[in-house]
């Protein structure tokens, strides 16, 4: 007959395990996105900030560099133009092509955040400098819905979401001391003047819920719709703003990411997909150490911890990581394709 445990040890070992991860629990999945097919932009366009599903399934619809948002239509139809801004169709330089996008996207507008509400059929539209926008389901010329907020006039408008069950839309705009155009200088000086804004579809009124964010960029609402996940480029974390109950207007740290994050979506099991435009500089890196693998998204649970991760070739950046069927379609603002992981 063996020696009868020592019962101090088993109560030792029982409180280790409650401390100590097993390592599955800490695995974290990993996808290579250098295999997602591309499905190239019309020539001389870049930049598919944000991409968008309607609600009979059919896109993705995406926002582009001339101030357009295109829909893919498949490999037969291709990308046809379903939305502009007033402004595209009166102003040549915006059609005309011989002028870099940075220097016309002001005058022409420049979507970003692109979400449709399903039982009307209209999407919204983040537009960086024009503010924020709506086309119905047919397409065509979007009308301006704000342009400001509590007296004082949109800046960056970035990110958006609507709520599907209410028709309200969450968005930020991002700065209100640097546009779009200079997006870097918000980082370098740890600007801190964004908000996150409610519109209200039945009253058309335009509420801020947070003033005095750093960079706040991408934003989803939770599939309960009981707050709103909001993603700061700087200083790489993620919030949750509560809408109802208790603890309504309350904003806590949700995350910290890897990287700088761009949009986020809900990925269909509860949790969110955050893109990244680059990962967390490594201050304790070797020289001349390997470099990391190149994060360009990660996935988080509804308590936002990362259970999945997205790595690239270096020197691609995502702006969006949006989920339908199954399937990853990748937007990024400087590529010149969408990507697909099937």
């Amino acid at each position: 007959m063996g020696r009868q445990p020592n019962l101090a040890a088993w109560l030792v070992l029982a409180v280790l395990a409650l401390f100590v991860p097993s390592s599955a629990a800490a695995q974290i999945k990993t996808t290579d996105t250098r295999w997602s097919f591309h499905l190239p932009l019309p020539s001389g366009v870049t930049g598919a900030e944000s991409l968008a599903f309607d609600g009979k399934g059919e896109g993705p619809y995406a926002g582009v560099s001339d101030g357009r948002v295109l829909k893919w239509g498949g490999s037969a139809a291709g990308w046809t133009t379903f939305a502009h801004s007033a402004n595209y169709r009166k102003i040549p330089l915006c059609t005309a092509g011989v002028v870099p996008s940075e220097e016309t996207e002001s005058m022409c507008g420049r979507p970003l955040g692109l979400q449709f509400h399903a039982k009307t059929g209209d999407l919204y539209i983040a537009d960086a400098y024009l503010g924020l926008m709506r086309v119905g389901p047919g397409g065509g010329e979007a009308e301006v819905l704000a342009t400001g907020a509590d007296g004082a006039p949109f800046n960056f408008v970035n990110g958006l979401d609507v709520d599907q069950a209410t028709g309200d839309v969450y968005f930020t705009d991002s700065s209100a001391t640097y546009p779009r155009r200079f997006n870097t200088e918000i980082m370098m000086n740890a600007d801190a003047t964004g908000r996150l804004l409610k519109y209200d579809a039945r009253s058309g009124r335009v509420t801020v819920l947070k003033a005095g964010l750093p960079y706040p960029n991408g934003v989803a609402v939770s599939p309960d719709g009981a707050h709103v996940v909001v993603a700061h480029t700087v200083p790489c974390q993620a919030f949750r703003y509560t809408l109802r109950g208790s603890k309504a207007g309350q904003y806590e740290l949700l995350a910290e990411l890897p990287g700088y994050p761009d949009n986020v979506r809900r990925d269909g099991k509860g949790g969110y997909w955050v893109s990244l435009n680059q990962e967390k500089q490594r201050l304790d890196a070797a020289p001349g150490a390997a470099p990391v693998k190149h994060l360009v998204g990660v996935r988080l649970d509804a308590d936002g911890v990362e259970v999945e991760e997205l790595t690239a070739a270096k020197g691609v950046t995502l702006s969006d990581v949006a989920e339908r069927k199954g399937q990853l379609w990748l937007g990024s603002v400087e590529l010149e394709y969408v990507g697909l992981i099937a």
